[in-house]
C-alpha cells in the first residue's frame, strides 16, 4: 500500500496515487467496482444513474449494488480491501437533480464526493454531515480559493490535455499556483495516462493523478466499442479542442466528430442542441460526441480495468527507479 503525506484517511494507503476520473455515461457500477477492487478510488457522475419512468431511483440501486460488491470483496480479502468509491455531482444551477442526489448520498454515506461546475456550500457540509470528504474540480487558482472558501476539503487541478471540459493552463502553472497557499488535497487532472505521469504530478505538488481516459477502453465501462477503438488507435494529435458543443472548451475524439458527419476542421459557426429535436440528423453533443484526453497513446488495448491498474503501477515503479538515478 502507498502511503501519502498527512491527508483525510479516506485518501490514504491506496495501491497508487491514482484517483479514477467520473467519466460521463461510461463510469458504471462495473466498472467503479473494478477499479477499486484494483485498489485505486472509482468514481461516477451521479447523473449516469439515470431513472427510467415507473422506475427505482437508479442512483439508491447503483450504490447498494457497488457497497454490496465491495463489502463482499472486503470480507473475502480482509488483507487486501478495496479502495473506497467516489460520487461526482454536477452542482451547476441547471441540474434540477441535484437536491434529491444529495440526500441520497448522504443518506448512503458516500465516502468521496466530487463536485464540478460551481462550488456549494450546502453541498460540502452535506459530505461532511455523513462523514465525507469533497474534492471540487478548479482551472484556475481564482476558482480553487473559492471552492475551499465555500468548504471543499480538497481540489482537482484540472489543466491543459484533460479529457472532456478540461483547463487551459500548464500542470506546472496551476500545481504550483495552488500549492503557494493550500496545503490539502491536490489532485492533477490532464492527459495522466502513465505511471511517469503519476510521478511527474507528485513531483510537481500534487498528491494523486486523475485518470480518466485510459478506463474508456476497458472491458467494464459503459461505452461503445467503437469508442474504445478509437481511444486504442488515437493519439494526441487526434484530439481537439472546441468550446461550439456545450458553451464550455473541451477535448474530443476528432474521430467522433467525423462518424457524426461533421468535418473537425470546419465546424459550424453555431450550436444548439437545445432546441433540437429528438429525430435531428444532427448528433448531440453528450452521446455522438466523444470525449479523450491528450494521453490516450498510453493505450494500447482494450482489457479489464485491473489491467490499466497493474500497468499503471509497473510503470509508476519503473519511473521511481529511474528517478533515483537521476538524483
Amino acid at each position: 500500500m502507498l502511503k501519502t503525506r498527512s491527508l483525510p484517511p479516506v485518501l490514504q494507503d491506496l495501491r497508487l496515487p491514482a484517483i479514477a476520473a467520473p467519466l460521463f455515461i461510461v463510469s458504471c457500477p462495473a466498472l467503479v467496482i473494478a477499479q477499486c477492487k484494483a485498489g485505486i478510488i472509482g468514481s461516477f457522475p451521479a447523473l449516469n444513474a439515470r431513472d427510467e419512468p415507473g422506475g427505482p431511483v437508479m442512483l439508491e440501486v447503483w450504490l447498494q449494488e457497488i457497497t454490496e460488491a465491495l463489502d463482499r470483496h472486503n470480507q473475502a480479502n480482509p488483507d487486501s480491501p478495496a479502495a473506497p468509491f467516489a460520487v461526482n455531482q454536477i452542482v451547476h444551477r441547471s441540474n434540477e437533480r441535484l437536491e434529491r442526489d444529495v440526500e441520497i448520498c448522504a443518506k448512503r454515506k458516500v465516502p468521496v464526493w466530487i463536485t464540478s461546475m460551481g462550488a456549494r456550500v450546502e453541498v460540502n457540509e452535506a459530505a461532511h454531515s455523513c462523514g465525507g470528504i469533497a474534492l471540487h474540480d478548479v482551472i484556475n487558482n481564482t476558482y480553487a480559493k473559492k471552492a475551499i472558501d465555500k468548504g471543499a476539503d480538497g481540489l482537482i487541478a484540472v489543466a491543459a490535455g484533460a479529457g472532456g471540459h478540461g483547463g487551459p493552463q500548464s500542470p506546472f502553472a496551476l500545481v504550483r499556483e495552488i500549492r503557494e497557499w493550500f496545503d490539502g488535497p491536490l489532485l492533477l487532472a490532464g492527459a495522466v495516462s502513465t505511471g511517469e505521469a503519476l510521478l511527474a504530478a507528485r513531483v510537481l505538488g500534487a498528491d494523486f493523478g486523475y485518470v480518466g481516459s485510459p478506463f474508456v477502453a476497458t472491458d467494464e465501462a459503459n461505452a461503445d466499442p467503437v469508442y474504445k477503438d478509437m481511444m486504442v488507435a488515437g493519439a494526441a494529435e487526434d484530439v481537439m479542442t472546441s468550446s461550439l458543443f456545450t458553451g464550455h472548451p473541451a477535448n474530443y475524439l476528432k474521430g467522433s466528430l467525423s462518424r457524426a458527419g461533421l468535418d473537425p476542421d470546419n465546424l459550424p459557426a453555431e450550436w444548439d442542441v437545445s432546441v433540437m429535436p429528438d429525430d435531428s440528423p444532427l448528433p448531440k453533443a453528450w452521446r455522438e460526441l466523444w470525449g479523450a484526453g491528450q494521453g490516450i497513446g498510453a493505450i494500447k488495448t482494450v482489457g479489464p480495468a485491473s489491467a490499466v491498474v497493474d500497468r499503471l503501477e509497473q510503470e509508476y515503479l519503473a519511473a521511481c527507479r529511474r528517478a533515483r538515478d537521476i538524483i
